[in-house]
């Protein structure tokens, strides 16, 4: 049985300061070509509905393939911006029509806003129009509130939940109780961050290991994309991919896709152990946090040097990736605890406390 695998648009391979759309084209074509039809971007993801539209909409029938995209209300002042944002998605990517459409990243600080701005409504006067063909939200926070909103938007057709094996009981993320919820209201699921951002492409060697003495084979990507492939309810698993390799290498697996044996679940236990038991610092480099930083640190970068000294002890190292990674006046040391990005964070990393402890290692 084949996959159902997503391209996820969020980081596509870059030329310069934009995206390289010669390569991304390359990408497009390989994973439509091995039978693969779903691509998800979004109205925050900078430089990506547009190359969408160059990359795919121009160069493909438009009923070869799916597109989703998605609306943030935490980026717009008012009603009106944020229901601009779907029109302006509609002009970037040139799709005429959206097969799949998202109210984006909700969660506790931000849901209220949606309702505010009448988006509940306005996305289902569009699938009237005929500019959306199927309605959903992506979360970011606990059971309660997904209940919540499942119980108040029956029109929704399908949820976007962050899952993987790492995150599967996190307290945070709430993987598996999010997930139970989605299935217990008989709604489609499409995953996101099932490699958590690239971190289970190169996971701690206590994961390897466990990994290697069953499958040594096997791309450790290769474990994370099919732990939440086997989930019930699936609709597309994304994978954010970068490179032609990291294309041909999701299809490859995914093609003649088989749900985790036994033995492989148990391998998955073990490694969720493992990696949970590793100190580092949980962010993904969605970069939502830098958007509104008024200092302009370099938070997700910050967080990629403190980790290597958490896991490897190298901090010679680890100051100068940090020191190629801030300049002056927008190191740890700069952060004021305005908590802006606390407050958007999908991983709900207390920021401004890691900052504190950071400043202080990279002194």
């Amino acid at each position: 049985m084949k996959g159902k695998l997503g391209f996820g648009l969020m980081r596509l391979p870059k030329r310069g300061l934009g995206i390289d759309i010669k390569k991304t084209s390359e990408m497009v074509d390989m994973f439509l070509d091995r039978g693969y039809t779903y691509f998800d971007t979004a109205f925050v993801y900078p430089g990506s509905e547009a190359a969408a539209k160059k990359a795919l909409v121009d160069r493909h029938p438009r009923d070869s393939y799916t597109l989703a995209t998605k609306l943030m209300a935490g980026v717009s002042l008012n009603e009106k911006s944020a229901k601009e944002e779907f029109f302006t998605s509609l002009k970037r990517t040139g799709a005429e029509y959206f097969d799949y459409y998202l109210l984006h990243s909700i969660q506790a600080d931000n849901y209220e806003r949606y309702e505010k701005f009448h988006l509940w409504d306005f996305v289902q006067e569009q699938k009237k129009a005929g500019t959306i063909r199927h309605i959903g939200f992506s979360f970011h926070d606990k059971p309660e509130l997904l209940e919540k909103l499942l119980k108040e938007h029956p029109e929704v057709e399908f949820v976007q939940l962050q899952i993987n094996y790492a995150d599967w009981e996190s307290p945070a993320v709430c993987a598996r109780q999010n997930y139970e919820l989605v299935r217990k209201y008989g709604k489609q699921l499409v995953i996101m961050e099932p490699v958590k951002g690239g971190k289970l492409a190169n996971p701690p060697a206590g994961v390897k290991k466990i990994f290697d003495e069953v499958n040594p084979g096997a791309s450790y990507a290769s474990w994370a994309i099919r732990f939440a492939a086997s989930l019930d309810g699936l609709l597309a698993c994304l994978s954010g991919m970068s490179t032609l390799e990291q294309v041909d290498d999701n299809t490859s697996f995914m093609n003649d896709f088989k749900p985790l044996s036994e033995e492989e679940m148990e391998a998955i236990r073990k490694a969720q152990k493992a990696y949970n038991a590793s100190p580092e610092i949980p962010c993904t480099a969605c970069h939502y946090c830098t958007e509104g930083c008024p200092k302009q640190i370099p938070i997700p970068e910050i967080f990629s040097a403190e980790n290597l000294r958490l896991t490897t002890g190298h901090i010679g190292e680890a100051r100068e990736l940090y020191a190629s990674a801030v300049g002056a006046g927008n190191g740890a040391a700069d952060c004021i605890a305005c908590k802006k990005c606390e407050n958007i964070c999908p991983q709900h990393i207390k920021v401004s406390e890691h900052m504190k402890s950071i400043a202080e290692a990279m002194k």
